[in-house]
């Protein structure tokens, strides 16, 4: 039965990539800590689980407190991130933060005992509320009385059963901002391609939703179609995303004619669209593909953007392209006004479930009419396909004249 007893000291970590929430949900916990109980001892693990694994921690005194509120005012996170798997044993070996022979949970859950830890807030994905959910289990498993609450944080927006994730908004809308200044080159060079490569490697939602955001945000702008600089020539001609199926030679038909009509295309693209056919091809060259720490293939390494550019370069005769990737602009960025109020929520909720000792992620169940809980870590993973069939979506595909494209229904299993 869950206690009632307050916690005497919680822990905070964020993990994964960056986001546009991380620094905000820190602050937010801090603020709400201080307001319903100042006693209650915080604590900061620098580099996620790497400090963890390693003792290597913040101390949250008067200081941070009193000046909580400025981390709303930044991006990044001021505790710093790593990409550490606790299940991963071999490379927590390799990096030096476990011994030979060691189980990367027990040596955590033992410093969280060490360090007198009663609650643990980690900030993340779905690989580190992956993490999270497997720390939880081994905690209950081997009679650890900690309570592991997880915060959904991926731009992505692809958390199973988590409705809105906490910074995708705002990545999106950088997303746009970013590509509003590229969008002018596209003046510089005659029939110019310019393919905007997005991050989301299962899931299109920041894909589709950057594009729909800055296709809203051009329209009404000032403009001189007589002097070659119309809203068509700024605008978004085509949005490709990972669940989605679609004829590349019909495509190119169509954009050939834009091009030829306007003489500039500008494309959006999913860093994870068409992965498992260009990896497929890679692969049959003898190209071996490195993996992260969480198994997943190195998109760095692929370059899906430039693979569309020099496809789509070909069929459409551009005499130059460009590929352009806002991802770290976007991810780095402090929130928006709609994340600070999705995070203060979430934040709150947090700490109302420290206090009654709830463990799971918090953020809005879509399998409970979007309502606010923490959910069962269990019912916890990554991939969530974006619906083709979203009605903006939807708008935005016809508003620009390109076709649906068919759903490629095993997507997000790369």
């Amino acid at each position: 039965m869950a206690t009632t007893q307050p916690p005497k000291k919680v822990a905070l970590l964020t993990a994964g990539g960056l986001a546009p929430c991380l620094s905000s949900a820190v602050g937010g916990l801090i603020e709400r800590y201080t307001e319903v109980n100042p006693d209650i001892e915080i604590i900061a693990y620098r580099s996620g689980y790497k400090g963890l694994l390693v003792g290597d921690s913040y101390k949250i005194g008067p200081e941070e407190r009193k000046y909580a509120h400025h981390l709303h005012l930044h991006g990044g996170s001021p505790i710093g991130n790593s990409r550490v798997k606790l299940t991963n044993i071999k490379d927590c070996v390799a990096r030096g933060l476990v011994k030979e022979g060691e189980d990367p949970r027990k040596v955590a859950a033992d410093q969280l005992v060490k360090d007198g830890v009663d609650i643990l807030h980690t900030i993340g994905g779905d690989d580190t509320n992956t993490a999270a959910a497997d720390l939880a289990a081994f905690l209950a498993q081997n009679g650890y009385g900690l309570t592991v609450i997880g915060l959904p944080k991926t731009i992505d927006n692809d958390v199973i059963p988590v409705a809105q994730s906490l910074g995708a908004w705002t990545a999106a809308e950088q997303g746009a901002r970013f590509f509003r200044n590229i969008v002018s080159e596209h003046n510089s060079n005659p029939r110019m391609l310019i393919v905007h490569e997005v991050m989301g490697r299962n899931c299109g939602w920041l894909t589709a939703a950057t594009a729909n955001h800055y296709h809203n945000m051009i329209q009404g702008e000032k403009v001189l179609p007589s002097l070659g600089l119309s809203i068509e020539n700024i605008d978004v001609h085509a949005v490709y995303v990972p669940e989605m199926e679609f004829d590349m030679n019909a495509e190119a038909e169509r954009l050939k004619a834009i091009m030829d009509r306007i003489d500039n295309v500008n494309i959006f693209v999913s860093e994870g669209a068409c992965l498992d056919s260009i990896m497929a091809e890679m692969r049959s060259r003898g190209v071996e593909i490195a993996v992260d720490p969480f198994g997943h293939p190195r998109l760095d390494s692929i370059n899906v953007g430039n693979w569309f550019a020099q496809q789509f370069g070909k069929l459409i005769k551009a005499e130059k392209t460009m590929v352009q990737k806002s991802g770290y602009f976007a991810r780095s960025a402090a929130a928006n006004d709609a994340d600070l109020a999705l995070i203060k929520q979430c934040t709150d909720y947090a700490v109302d479930c420290a206090l009654r000792r709830e463990s799971g992620l918090i953020g809005q169940d879509e399998e409970r009419g979007n309502e606010l809980r923490a959910l069962e870590f269990e019912r916890v993973k990554g991939g969530k396909p974006f619906n083709l069939e979203t009605p903006w979506f939807n708008e935005l595909l016809t508003s620009i004249g390109q076709p649906k494209g068919k759903k490629i229904e095993s997507s997000g299993e790369h």
